[in-house]
């Protein structure tokens, strides 16, 4: 997958890589020009004491110093510049894919796990392009001209290069080996730290509530110790790598100048070329040095790699179809027919046979105990997921051939739980209609009964409002949310429990207010009191998963025993009838 992903991400920037590569090599050629440069001062001019060769030499290699660092600069420049292209986009390609995907998709990887993939995931793979472009390019070319001039300069002491660069690459093998699995523990353990400080973000005034900040804390700290400790691991073996190839180096140094040395005795080779020899065999093993370092980000990054290729090949399960159908003329009716739905992996599905119609302009409210199925019901209207089975038609045509955008233009949908973004009241609102008019925002508000509140906030719809809304109260978050929807002016509102927040005077004038002013949309209600839907033109009663009564309130309680238990739970019989 790692391969996979670097030709993908890298292909189009090819005049950048063939740039890294010239300059590399630009440079490499430039550094090993000069140990012989170097040997030529030594023998032909310190030896014989010509001090004007010495110097026309010296001015050349300080030359060739020169254009091995401004090749060096260039490269790493074009180097940084690929990484950083390649980061973006495959950033940019994880983000839509992830946006596109349903609560299926987001529910299999867990949104703690999306969020490490995005950056962490990306990061290590971008540091492992960045890192290749400086020095594993230049790590080959390096050893390889290494040998080559190495032999040029005495063939006799060779033999030490085929010993030492066997050893040393055994060395980082095994090392490299033992240090995949830490790796691969890592990002996992990471997902699992990212996962319970969510938890504790999002949770905190429950936690505060139950006085749980010591058992959290010690949750913490244990998935801490844990990530901590396979660091360690892994830091080990890479803290053992380094001694080992300096030792190596060190060895080979010593032997070069001990065998060498002999040579030099009986007159076999000269000064100066021992020297240049001594140093084309650190350039070779500085080479092979430098490739430890990717041997270290390879394991790691392949890893990343792997997991990031798992969100990309996944295909969203709600996908647009491939020809969407002509929309119909907008009118707002809703019809489900068989329809059945489970969730992947469940014992048996959530939705059974449900068929019922929407007519156009219409209350429908869903009532029924925790667990009954309302939620999804109706999150298949939008087609947050898709049925398993069955069809789910809005105004006629079946919600899987719409163009997504068309299908989503047709529906508000106010969660249960509202959900408001950094920014003003103004810049929430206008993500029903981003050209709407602040005239438009206030009668949206005014609907919504949130229009007193926000003439009293400093502001008015320039009012700050944080992340998730949290500088408002519950019911203010859910009329703003409210009026988001209504700014968007469907032909079909989708109130999943969007009143449970709001007090029964609110709920009672909100109601009203939208069938005073908004007549003709049609509106699916989801609920758990009854007197937000005493007054539905029909009410679907499910319980687990079934629809088990349709009707008027007043129907239903005369011949719906599930119905009636509902409503002497929460009214005295007389005031329900």
């Amino acid at each position: 997958m790692l391969g996979k992903l670097l030709v993908r991400y890298l292909s189009p920037a090819w005049l950048l890589i063939i740039g890294v590569v010239l300059f590399q090599l630009a440079q490499s050629i430039a550094s090993l020009m000069l140990p012989t440069l170097n040997a030529n001062i030594i023998d032909n001019g310190v030896v014989t004491g010509d001090i004007e060769y010495i110097w026309q030499t010296g001015v050349v290699m300080l030359g060739i110093s020169l254009v091995q660092v401004v090749c060096s600069i260039v490269a790493v420049y074009f180097g940084s510049r690929l990484a950083m292209g390649m980061g973006r986009d495959l950033r940019g390609d994880l983000f839509h894919r992830v946006v596109a995907f349903s609560q299926r998709e987001v529910g299999q990887f867990g949104a703690p796990s999306l969020i490490t993939r995005n950056t962490n995931d990306v990061q290590q793979v971008q540091m492992l392009v960045q890192v290749s472009a400086t020095l594993m390019i230049s790590a080959p070319m390096l050893a390889i001209g290494g040998v080559i001039m190495a032999v040029r300069q005495d063939a006799g002491l060779s033999w030490l290069m085929a010993v030492a660069i066997p050893i040393l690459l055994i060395i980082v093998g095994l090392i490299v080996v033992r240090m995949v699995p830490a790796f691969t523990q890592m990002q996992k353990k990471i997902d699992r730290v990212n996962q319970i400080m969510r938890e504790q973000l999002t949770g905190i005034r429950v936690i505060r509530a139950f006085v749980r900040e010591r058992e959290e804390r010690a949750r913490f700290e244990d998935a801490s110790l844990d990530v901590m400790q396979t660091g360690l691991r892994a830091g080990n073996l890479m803290a053992l790598m380094f001694p080992a190839v300096m030792l190596v180096m060190n060895v080979s140094s010593v032997a070069v100048i001990w065998f060498g040395a002999f040579q030099v005795q009986n007159n076999g080779v000269e000064i100066g070329t021992l020297f240049a020899f001594l140093n084309y065999l650190m350039q070779i093993l500085m080479g092979v040095m430098m490739a430890t370092f990717m041997f270290v980000m390879i394991p790691r990054a392949a890893v990343c790699a792997n997991r990031i290729g798992d969100v990309l090949d996944t295909e969203p399960s709600v996908a647009a179809p491939a020809d969407p159908a002509a929309p119909p003329a907008m009118r707002g009716s809703i019809e489900f027919e068989h329809v059945d739905f489970a969730y992947p992996a469940a014992e048996e599905a959530v939705l059974h046979d449900l068929t019922f119609t929407v007519a156009p302009g219409t209350t429908t409210a869903i009532i029924g105990s925790t667990g009954a199925g309302k939620t999804t019901l109706v999150g298949l209207v939008p087609r947050l997921f898709d049925v398993t089975g069955g069809v789910v038609r809005i105004d006629g045509l079946d919600v899987r051939e719409y163009d997504p955008d068309l299908l989503w233009r047709r529906i508000g949908l106010i969660p249960q739980r509202a959900f408001l973004f950094s920014g003003t009241v103004a810049s929430n609102l206008r993500y029903g209609d981003e050209d709407a008019t602040d005239e438009e925002l206030w009668r949206a508000l005014e609907l919504a009964q949130a229009k007193g509140f926000v003439e009293a906030m400093e502001g008015g719809l320039d009012a700050p409002i944080s992340q998730g809304g949290t500088n408002v109260s519950g019911g203010q978050r859910q009329r703003l949310a409210i009026a988001r929807a209504l700014v968007k002016q469907p032909a079909i509102h989708v109130f999943d429990d969007s009143f449970s927040a709001l007090d029964l005077r609110t709920d009672a004038a909100l109601r009203r207010a939208l069938d005073t002013h908004l007549p003709d949309t049609t509106r699916l209600v989801v609920a758990q009191r009854v007197t937000t839907i005493q007054q539905a033109d029909q009410i679907i009663v499910l319980d687990h998963g079934r629809m088990v009564g349709v009707g008027t309130h007043d129907d239903l309680l005369d011949t719906n025993e599930t119905y009636r238990e509902i409503v002497d739970s929460q009214l005295a019989a007389e005031a329900a009838a």
